[in-house]
Formats: C-alpha cells, sequence, structure tokens
C-alpha cells in the first residue's frame, strides 16, 4: 500500500501536530454532485451503486476530485449488516430505507446469523480494496458502521421513524430480548470493522444516529454498553500505524464524558453541542469531530466563512479537531458553497497550529 501524502485527518485524531485543521464532510459522495446523480440513475438504484464495486469507488473518489478534503469515506449505508441477516433492505423514492422482513419477535431474532464479512459483506470489503488502491496513498479511507442500537431500531420498526414506539415497546417490555438482539449485532459489526480495516480502512467511525433519542439510563444500558463493547475488540493498529475509532451520537452531548471514557480516539459532535464547551469537558482525552450546521451551506461565502472562523475559535489552539458538518450535508447545497467551506477551514485554521 502506498505511504500517505496526507497524513493530517488521522494525526488530528490522535492529537498529534497538524499544519491546518482536516476537514471532511458526512454524506460528502452524495446527491448534492451532479456527477453522484448521473452515476447513481447509471446503477438503476442505491442498493445496486453500494454493491458495485466500480462505481462504489468512483463516487467515493468524486468529491475529491473536485475538493481539497483530508479524508474519503467509504460509500456504503449503516444498514448493509441487516441487510446481509436476511431482512431485505430496500429503498423507497421519499421514503429512505425499510425492510421487507422486519424484526417481530424473539424467534425472529433467534434465527439471525451473523454475517461473515468475506461472504455476504464482500461487496464493501471489494469496495474498501478498490478504494484503496484508486486513492494511491493521496488521503486516508474512512470506514463505518452504524450501532448496534441504531440498526436495532430500523430493524425492529422495519424503517425510519419518527417515535420509535415499537422498539421502545420491547426495550420497556421485553429488555432481555432487545439484549439478544443487541448483542448479535455487536458481534456483527465487531467482525464487520476489524474485516473493513484489514481490507483497507485507516479509521473507523460507529454512527449512533438514534442513540439521541434515549433517557439517559437507557442511553448507557442499550446504546454506549455495545458501543464500548466493540471499541474494546477492534483492531486498533493496522499496516503500521495505529486505526483511530471515531464515535458519533447525533443528540448527545449530554453524554461526552461517558463517550470519551470507552477508549475510542474521537467524538463526532453535532451543531447542537457548543464545541468549546465540549473540549472544556473532554479536555485531552479525545479529539473532536464537528460541528458545523449543514444548513449555513446554504449562506453566502463571507457567512459560512465567519462560521467557520467561530468554530475555529472556539475549539482555540492546538491539535485534536477534525472540522465537519454536525451532520450529513443536504442534497441541494451548492457545490460551490462546499468548496468555499473547505478552503475556509484550510486557510483560517492555519494561525491556530503554530
Amino acid at each position: 500500500m502506498s505511504a500517505l501524502t496526507n497524513d493530517r485527518y488521522l494525526r488530528a485524531l490522535l492529537r498529534q501536530p497538524v499544519d491546518t485543521t482536516p476537514v471532511w464532510m458526512m454524506r460528502q459522495a452524495g446527491r448534492y454532485l451532479p456527477e453522484y446523480r448521473k452515476i447513481r440513475e447509471q446503477a438503476g438504484d442505491f442498493l445496486s451503486l453500494c454493491k458495485n464495486t466500480e462505481l462504489a469507488c468512483e463516487v467515493t473518489l468524486q468529491p475529491l476530485h473536485r475538493f481539497p478534503l483530508d479524508a474519503a469515506i467509504l460509500f456504503s449505508d449503516i444498514l448493509t449488516i441487516p441487510d446481509a441477516m436476511g431482512l431485505g433492505l430496500y429503498f423507497s423514492v421519499g421514503e429512505g430505507p425499510r425492510f421487507q422482513r422486519p424484526i417481530g419477535c424473539l424467534a425472529d431474532i433467534e434465527k439471525l446469523p451473523i454475517p461473515d464479512p468475506e461472504q455476504e459483506l464482500v461487496y464493501v470489503m471489494n469496495a474498501i480494496r478498490a478504494i484503496r488502491k484508486a486513492l494511491q496513498g493521496k488521503v486516508p479511507l474512512i470506514g463505518f458502521s452504524g450501532s448496534p442500537w441504531t440498526l436495532a431500531t430500523y430493524m425492529v420498526e422495519g424503517g425510519s421513524s419518527k417515535a420509535f414506539t415499537r422498539i421502545k415497546k420491547l426495550m420497556y417490555t421485553e429488555p432481555k430480548t432487545l439484549h439478544l438482539l443487541l448483542d448479535k449485532l455487536t458481534q456483527s459489526v465487531i467482525l464487520y470493522l476489524n474485516a473493513q480495516i484489514r481490507a483497507g480502512a485507516q479509521s473507523v467511525m460507529i454512527f449512533d444516529t438514534w442513540g439521541g433519542v434515549l433517557t439517559g439510563r437507557d442511553y448507557h444500558q442499550f446504546s454506549l454498553h455495545y458501543m464500548h463493547q466493540i471499541i474494546d475488540s477492534l483492531l486498533r493498529e493496522h499496516e503500521g500505524r495505529k486505526v483511530p475509532v471515531t464515535l458519533f451520537t447525533k443528540g448527545g452531548g449530554q453524554w461526552l464524558e461517558a463517550m470519551a471514557a470507552t477508549g475510542c480516539d474521537a467524538l463526532g459532535i453535532d451543531w447542537m453541542t457548543d464545541i468549546k464547551e465540549a473540549r472544556s469537558r473532554v479536555g485531552d482525552k479525545v479529539a473532536l469531530q464537528g460541528n458545523m450546521e449543514p444548513s449555513i451551506l446554504y449562506a453566502s461565502k463571507e457567512r459560512i466563512e465567519l462560521e467557520v472562523k467561530t468554530i475555529l475559535k472556539q475549539f482555540g489552539q492546538g491539535s485534536g479537531h477534525v472540522f465537519n458538518l454536525g451532520h450529513g450535508i443536504h442534497q441541494d447545497i451548492p457545490p460551490e458553497h462546499v468548496k468555499n467551506f473547505i478552503n475556509s477551514v484550510h486557510k483560517l485554521s492555519e494561525q491556530y497550529h503554530q
């Protein structure tokens, strides 16, 4: 494998000195890019695109052809594991992900297999291998998975949800049943992320998209507990260098200290959490990733620049900050605004690393 030309993203996650704050965006390969929409049309549907090695590689690289990003992120979906377990993932227009066979009872959970990453999920590993080869060491590649709790919400609800009534009913009426599902998902995520690292992912991220819908007690028991188990079981070194792990609970700003205590290297924070306050709370324990409100990218060049300046100032001097949005980029953001954003981060952050 090629040596890395630009490793500031990995260095920042490990709180090592960098020349400028690294930046990448959640959903950076996606519908806001006309070239992505063209490939998606060619593939036929989202899942076919994820499962086509050549096309998944191409869309992963598309944003890097346009912008001086400091990392590439694997083009995939968080629901690959439940799909590999046989739940029949599909995407409805305007409705998001759905499952043909959602989890309805204990018997359904007992029947779930633990997918082999090099068998049922080999298309993900093939994409990683192809992307690493195509990157030629230009920037690192990020692999990822959904958290067990977040995957379970989709599997029990049958898709996206606003109130999460089905999974919360299961949680409060049959906690042992839910723990069995979360345990199987934890085993699957450990295998999946370690396989991604072996295939060439140089950093991994756990997306706990729906952890923030839980009470504090339930978050610790049904979400954080399992993410901690995953972090304890991950390969933390590969190809002669450390593999940093980032944990992101959307809406989890009140639990930063507990998240930092899991042994992860970095925490993703959403825009509802003040980054200055977050840094003062976690200290030098972990790096922070975030946390600009994605909708600011609708604004003028000056307004975007002002926001970047403000967040950099709030974080302050030194390493340990990966600039990102507080969640994924919206699909109707003009690519020119993204370019302004990324250039602003690099230009304005130099003074914080002298």
